[in-house]
């Protein structure tokens, strides 16, 4: 049987070239307190041993690893897949390549502590920078460049790309209400977030700015996913003054109200019109009439930041805002 091949330590570069582990550590990190003849030795020994085949090497070698960091806690979320796309394009007009990040479920990554070690994990030495997606810490301690994407707080301290979630709700809300509604249901999303926030608070706004009354019954708690959506909906429509339109916090929660409303036999928009957000491309296919925050857009301009930071480039905002756009499809009727 072939034996797997050793990888190549410091320890091998250091044997081989005739010097001590701290002056090959030294070369590495561009120490200039090594004659230049020893550095170019050091450098012809790693070359030759392919030590240069470490990304850490490499990294510390030349201060550079050409790799962006992604960090998603879920690839399947039609909400990160839009994300990756973004992300993805602005890669591919780039020098750099990309690392993906995931804990594979949407709910684990909302812990401060783990989003901590997720970046103290790429930015020692394994990435140039690091994109992360609703992060839930206000606050990284890391010394290379962090974008985050849809964060939970709307300040954080370091670079964010968020939408108008505020505008968008209210936009979704004031279009219900010149269709005739009055008494419209609302999904909330995860309430750690920011973006879910915002989205509320222009449900509540555009009540109060149309003079309609704020009804508790109306609003149910949601998680952004359709399996939740369903279960609140079902609590919506046993209402005896049921809502004629709802408002779901995202598109995934607008299809567990599809799913409820075949159910009862509910016709979309004839006994019911639903509203989503986000416009991932199953609302296309729904028909449905939704708020597009351009998520795609979202993770290019992440990307793009990211780069220019790491390129000692000047920011003109460290807080970038996309703006939201109604697009009516036919899943909204007059009351």
């Amino acid at each position: 049987m072939r034996s797997k091949k050793r990888s190549v330590t410091i320890q091998d570069v250091a044997k081989a070239a005739g010097v001590s582990v701290s002056t090959v550590s030294r070369v590495l990190n561009g120490k200039i307190d090594v004659a230049s003849e020893t550095q170019e030795h050091i450098q012809a020994v790693i070359e030759r041993l392919d030590y240069t085949s470490s990304l850490a090497a490499r990294s510390m070698r030349s201060h550079s690893t050409n790799l962006i960091g992604l960090i998603m806690p879920d690839i399947e979320y039609p909400y990160a897949i839009e994300i990756m796309k973004g992300v993805n394009r602005a890669i591919a007009d780039s020098e750099y390549d990309l690392l993906v990040y995931t804990t594979g479920n949407v709910q684990k990554l909302a812990a401060a502590s783990h989003e901590q070690r997720f970046v103290a994990l790429l930015n020692n030495s394994i990435t140039d920078g690091v994109i992360i997606v609703a992060p839930a810490t206000p606050r990284f301690v890391s010394d290379s460049p962090i974008v985050s994407i849809d964060p939970h707080h709307e300040y954080p301290n370091y670079p964010s790309v968020h939408a108008t979630n505020y505008q968008g709700a209210m936009d979704a809300m004031q279009y219900l209400m010149s269709l005739g509604h009055t008494r419209i249901g609302f999904i909330s999303g995860r309430s750690e977030l920011e973006s879910a926030k915002r989205r509320l608070m222009g449900y509540e706004d555009a009540l109060k700015e149309a003079g309609i009354p704020y009804d508790p019954d109306l609003v149910v708690p949601g998680d952004f996913t359709s399996k939740t959506a369903a279960v609140v909906s079902r609590q919506l429509l046993a209402l005896p003054n049921r809502p004629t339109a709802i408002f779901a916090g995202n598109d995934q929660s607008a299809m567990g109200v599809y799913e409820v409303a075949q159910e009862m036999g509910l016709r979309i928009p004839e006994d019911l019109s639903v509203i989503g957000f986000d416009n991932i491309p199953d609302s296309r296919y729904m028909n449905l009439t939704t708020v597009d925050q351009f998520l795609s857009e979202m993770g290019s301009i992440a990307t793009k930041t990211l780069i220019r930071i790491i390129h000692h480039e000047t920011l003109d905002n460290l807080n970038v805002r996309v703006e939201t756009k109604l697009v009516i499809r036919g899943s909204c009727a007059p009351r």
